[in-house]
């Protein structure tokens, strides 16, 4: 019986490597995504003269969109994969040190403050377009982002809380 107990063991721990394939397919999301900011890019730089002062803004706040998204998916393939498939070589040189920073408790409040930062701009471009939205949508798109910011600092708290249960 003690066997089967230590194959089953095995076979769960083991199973932790098929979360590669979702990290690798988040860094082809980012290649892709990289793809779709250049593209991006390349439309602002080249309206640059043609776009007023609230255009070029909310052109700005697309691209810091889109670096805040990419950020994101770089902090959860890295910690994720730190914390639940293997650490990286060179953790000890430095190069990295950083990574171990990253546990899930900091990483869900990364993930939360970086989802509160996108929801700020979006609402940021809602509220700079205001003339296409209708009042509804505005205030749906207000308390999106008030129970984003309500969340994330929820989250927080409770790591706080944790941390000092651990000291």
């Amino acid at each position: 019986m003690k066997s089967l107990e230590l194959l089953i063991e095995r076979i769960i721990l083991s199973a932790r490597w098929i979360l590669v394939v979702f990290y690798m397919g988040l860094a082809a999301a980012l290649g892709v995504y990289a793809i779709a900011f250049l593209y991006k890019f390349a439309k602002v730089a080249g309206s640059v003269f043609v776009l007023d002062e609230a255009e070029m803004i909310l052109a700005m706040l697309g691209l810091i969109d889109a670096a805040l998204v990419a950020s994101l998916i770089v902090m959860v393939m890295i910690s994720g994969y730190e914390n639940f498939v293997s650490r990286f070589d060179g953790h000890d040189s430095g190069e990295i040190s950083w990574l171990g920073k990253l546990d899930s408790g900091s990483l869900k409040i990364k993930v939360a403050s970086s989802i509160v930062a996108i929801s700020s701009i979006h609402l940021l471009q809602i509220f700079l377009n205001m003339q296409q939205y209708d009042g509804t949508r505005l205030m749906w798109a207000t308390l999106m982002h008030l129970a984003f910011v309500v969340s994330a600092l929820m989250l927080g708290f409770l790591e706080q809380i944790m941390t000092k249960l651990k000291a």
